[in-house]
């Protein structure tokens, strides 16, 4: 009897072997784990794509997808620098090619210098190569003004999300009512949700202010902590500046009273700086929770535990698929640092070429060299390009009646607050699904747009918005808005909210 068909004769007397991992028998953790930037709306637009490109026809000839902060995919081009030098680091044959200029040679060359048999190819040591988390502490020490950073404090990361969840997995402890809580923004970019679910950990919302644009409130801070504190242990705090879904830049004023309530409330600070280089409003300016703390004093700046966070993926970079990033840590406990070391030698590295493209991001061409010019001229164009889209695509929201947006002073995304009619949250909820969800649907059936309801963030009760990335093309996305507007304003008209 073949195999095949003892298979089959299996299968015949009903004695077929159950399977180990069954939907009962599944971590219970991985289950609660939710991640709506590629959720539901995402599957359901691939669907659609496919379907299209099978001859299909719908009311649209594409879908645009502004559901992911994923500036490539959406035609932004790389910058030169950044690539000449990854490439010359991945194919150092390349070295002898007079198309490449001798800045970005030097560059790989260091680099390589500091792997394993000179290639890309190695393992590096597990916090990074040692002349890039050098070349990190020195762009920070720069960008911060002179406040001192200790590159053994600096590890490399597969993005900013592989050090965020590094740092959590080293906070959750506890049982019970001494379970570690994360305090967390709401709207928050659901990474945080979906590892506070997957660790078990208590997650703990603090409202940002819609009405003030999006700005943290202390007060909400200290009602959110003692709110906690009655069936968990707060231990952390993550702030995400500029803002993710929300676009916001924090004022300087407003991070020192942060880090004085975590430094009264003894909480460790988690700040998500990704966005550093993304600020659009001419009156707002970056300011890292790192020198702010410095300014504040020894007293706060030797005591206050921090974990800041970049990545390759976003800026004026957007090169999400080299998963490059990095995290600063000051003032870890030095036998818990050890265990971060050790934590961090389990998954061996992050990418090489990762690591690579993040140094030119932290050491990019200076002004008496060959590339700075072309540089210069490149990053200038896309942030000059972002900081349009974000005005331009407040100004077209907000003209569309029951849509109100908030200005979009950073970051890649507008989390516009929409309008849904009462009979409209009727007919969602008999569908069993979230309004902004239904919304957002219908949306995309309707217009080939993908945006990400703002149920997946997190929003007050009573409220309903979603988030859309302002990456596509100026020409794209002025189709995009003026179908959301026109969406819209017959979404309302069917469900009679306009007359």
């Amino acid at each position: 009897m073949t195999l095949r068909a003892k298979v089959s004769a299996g299968r015949l007397n009903g004695k077929m072997r159950e399977k180990t991992l069954t939907m009962d028998t599944l971590n219970p953790q991985v289950k609660a784990v939710e991640y709506a930037v590629r959720g539901p709306i995402v599957i359901k637009a691939g669907e659609i794509e496919k379907y299209l490109e099978e001859g299909g026809t719908k009311p649209f000839s594409e879908v645009i997808k502004a559901n992911i902060g994923d500036a490539h995919a959406m035609g932004q081009q790389p910058i030169t620098f950044l690539r000449q030098v990854v490439a010359l680091c991945t194919f150092p044959e390349l070295m002898d090619s007079p198309s490449f200029p001798e800045d970005a040679k030097w560059r790989a060359q260091r680099i390589l210098q500091g792997c394993g048999g000179h290639s890309l190819g190695s393992y590096s040591a597990s916090p990074g190569v040692e002349c890039i988390r050098k070349d990190i502490a020195a762009y920070i020490e720069q960008r911060d003004e002179g406040v001192p950073s200790d590159w053994e404090n600096i590890y490399l990361t597969t993005g900013a999300s592989d050090g965020i969840m590094t740092i959590l997995r080293l906070l959750v402890s506890g049982k019970d009512s001494s379970r570690t809580g994360v305090m967390i923004p709401i709207p928050q970019y659901p990474l945080y949700s979906a590892a506070i679910s997957e660790m078990d950990a208590v997650q703990v919302n603090y409202y940002l202010d819609e009405d003030n644009c999006w700005a943290l409130d202390i007060n909400e801070l200290y009602r959110a902590y003692q709110a906690a504190k009655l069936h968990c242990q707060p231990r952390v705090i993550c702030i995400i500046n500029p803002g993710n879904p929300t676009g916001q830049v924090q004022s300087k004023k407003c991070i020192e009273e942060v880090l004085h309530f975590a430094y009264e409330e003894n909480l460790f600070v988690m700040s998500d700086e990704v966005y550093q280089d993304n600020v659009y409003t001419p009156d707002c300016q970056f300011h890292s929770f790192k020198k702010v703390l410095y300014e504040m004093g020894p007293e706060y700046f030797n005591s206050v535990e921090l974990a800041s966070f970049h990545s390759s993926s976003k800026g004026y970079m957007g090169e999400c698929g080299f998963r490059g990033g990095y995290m600063e840590v000051i003032n870890m406990d030095p036998e818990v640092k050890a265990q971060l070391v050790k934590l961090l030698s389990v998954r061996l590295c992050p990418p090489l070429a990762g690591q690579a493209a993040m140094d030119v991001i932290v050491n990019p061409p200076q002004s008496d060299e060959h590339s700075y010019k072309q540089f210069h001229q490149e990053k200038s164009s896309v942030l000059g390009a972002l900081a349009d889209k974000a005005k331009l695509t407040e100004q077209i929201l907000n003209a569309v009646p029951g849509i109100k947006c908030n200005p979009v002073q950073g970051a890649m995304y507008a989390f516009p607050r929409i309008f849904i009619p009462p009979k409209a949250v009727e007919e969602a909820k008999a569908l069993g699904m979230q309004p902004d969800m239904f919304y957002c649907l219908r949306l995309l059936e309707e217009t080939g747009i993908c945006v990400v309801p703002g149920s997946g963030f997190g929003q007050k009760d009573g409220t309903h918005h979603f988030r859309m990335t302002i990456l596509p093309s100026i020409e794209k996305l002025k189709v995009l808005l003026g179908k959301v507007r026109d969406f819209h304003i017959s979404f309302l008209k069917e469900y009679s909210a306009l007359e």
